[in-house]
This record gives C-alpha cells, structure tokens and sequence, in this order.
C-alpha cells in the first residue's frame, strides 16, 4: 500500500532528524495524517525549545496572514522551529498558503492537515508543496481490503493475527483505521505479555464482539448452505440494538460480487492455481476453499439473482415498501431467500 510506505518512510525520517519544509496532509481517512504529524511533533523540535519554537495552531483560530507570519519567523537560539496548522480545511482561504509555499524558509518546517478533506490538485497550494515539500494524501481503505491492512498492521507492532480473527476485527471495526489502532491498543493490554499470535477469541474476549452472530459467520453459513444456522444468525442479528439493514446489506453484496466475479473467472480459467484464486477474491488464501464450496452452491446466475435480491431489501431497508416488516425481521426475511 504505497501511502503506508510513504507514512512510515516519513515517520523513520523524522525519528532520524530528517524534515522537509513543508507538509501537506490530508483526506478523508485521518489515521495516516495523525500518524506523521504526531512523528514530526515529537521529533522536530527539542523538548527545552517547543516554547520558543514550536506553534501548533487550528484552522478555526486564526487567519491566513498569521499561519504565513508565524512560518517566516526565524527560530530563537535553535537550528528551526515547527508550525503545524491542524484542522486547516476550518480555515478561510486557505490556498492562499501557497504564497508561503512558493518560498518557504529553510529554518521553518511547516505542517498542513486537512482532516477528512484534500486540496484542489490543480491549485496553487498543492502544486507548490509538490515542489518543495511532500503531499500525503490517504483515501480511505475498501472493504475488502480491511482484513489485509489489519494483518499488516498487526505485523508493525511485532504481532501475527489469524485470518478468521482478522475478518471479525474488521468487522468490529468497519473502515476506520483509527479504531483498529484504538481497539487493537486496548486488547493489548488485557492479553497476556508476550503474546504474539492474535487469534478468533482473542478479539471475542477482549474486543467485545462475538462471532456467534457476526456477519462474517453468516456469510460463512450461507457459503456452506447451513440453513440453521445461517437464519439462527440472522435473527441475532437483527435483534441486536440499532441494528439497521445497511450494515448487513454491503458485506453480503461483497461476498456474492466477489463469488460472481469468481465464477466467472473459473469459468476462463479452471486450472487457476490457489494464489491466482486468492488473489483475485481479495482475500487471504485460507478462504478460498470456501469460496470454492460456494460457488458450487451460487452458480453464476444465482449470484445474480442473490445482488438482485440485496438491491430489493436496501431498498426496503430504507423505507421503501417494507410494511410492517421490522429492520431484524427484513434480514431474516432476505436470508431465507437467499438460501432458497
């Protein structure tokens, strides 16, 4: 993921001294702005200097003039001082820090975030700092690609986490990397010192989600055609509270989108071997004979008919032509469908 690769090159920089002059970070997922900003806080400027040469500022607060006044300031009795514009997308006019950017000083590092926002690519303020500086800007993960961040997060803090586990995770979790990194913090503390395998019940026991009735298991029983234990599921489900059928329907729509595009590639290519079949699932290889017994079970025109299906209760699960039906009851409903 070369934003990671990015961030973490950024990070190793300024734990060794090494700082551009300007930053501007931004988008909508936030964990990758905070992480190099944090690095760059705690490292640029010595700890006995951050009074005289260290600004850390809100967009909200003050105006551009004073951003560009602070920034060409000369450090006191220091080899450079730090000004970091937090929440810069709260700030008028912002753009028109370009004109600091065009010719920044080489004694100021100057930090911009946009939080959950990006500058206008074709404008002056992101063209300048491409030119002297560095952009980072982080988008946030899809879906399916949650479980592999969660396994390569997992493997920077020294610790391996099983695929089952790290789909449930991410199920917890949804698409905010910031709450893996919080939720993954607390589990740490409540697991054994030493731990460095991460499995299904660690997150069950420390997290406070239970597969039981998780759509990961639900997928998983309509997979294997267990028509028990799929509906069981689905009522747990839906009787959880504030459950609500979006949160069911984007996960299944995954899942058969993927088994859809499954079939269709073996249907070219039979022979394809378990990497080639991994790789194009998205998922970790420890889930492709499950997706091999699904697809025995989903042909490709019953995918069909299945996102079909998925496309009808969003609907309904929105408001449209539900009657009296409850959001638990609709799932319920779907599932029993689904299966025959």
């Amino acid at each position: 993921m070369a934003v990671d690769r990015l961030c973490r090159s950024l990070v190793e920089d300024a734990r060794n001294g090494v700082f551009k002059n300007v930053y501007l970070l931004m988008g909508e997922e936030t964990f990758y702005v905070d992480m190099v900003c944090d690095a760059i806080i705690e490292n640029c400027i010595d700890e006995s200097e951050r009074d005289f040469n260290q600004i850390i500022c809100y967009g909200a607060d003050v105006t551009v003039d004073s951003v560009i006044t602070a920034a060409r300031r000369f450090p006191m009795f220091a080899e450079r001082q730090l000004v970091v514009l937090k929440e810069a997308q709260a700030l008028k006019d912002y753009e028109d820090l370009s004109i600091y950017c065009q010719n920044p000083l080489e004694s100021t590092v100057l930090v911009i975030c946009l939080m959950g926002a990006k500058a206008d690519k074709r404008k002056a303020l992101y063209k300048s700092v491409q030119k002297v500086g560095v952009v980072v800007e982080s988008a946030p993960l899809r879906e399916d690609n949650m479980p592999g961040w969660i396994g390569m997060y997992f493997a920077t803090r020294g610790l391996s986490i099983s695929p089952d586990a790290a789909a449930l995770f991410a199920e917890f979790c949804g698409q905010s990397l910031g709450k893996i990194a919080v939720e993954t913090d607390k589990m740490l503390k409540n697991l054994p010192a030493g731990t460095t395998s991460v499995t299904i019940s660690d997150i069950e026991q420390n997290v406070g989600v239970s597969r039981q009735y998780s759509i990961f298991e639900l997928t998983k029983a309509l997979s294997m055609g267990d028509a028990p234990k799929a509906l069981r599921i689905a009522a747990g489900i839906g009787n959880a509270p504030k459950f609500a059928m979006a949160a069911a329907i984007a996960p299944l729509y995954l899942h058969f989108n993927r088994l859809l595009r499954y079939n269709a590639f073996l249907m070219k290519d039979p022979r394809a071997s378990e990497g080639e079949r991994a790789a194009l699932l998205g998922v970790n290889p420890y889930f492709v004979r499950e997706y091999d017994t699904a697809r025995r079970r989903y042909t490709l025109n019953r995918c069909m008919k299945v996102i079909a299906l998925l496309k009808e209760y969003d609907f309904k699960g929105k408001g449209g032509f539900a009657g009296e039906a409850t959001q638990g009851e609709l799932l319920v409903e779907l599932v029993t469908k689904i299966l025959n």
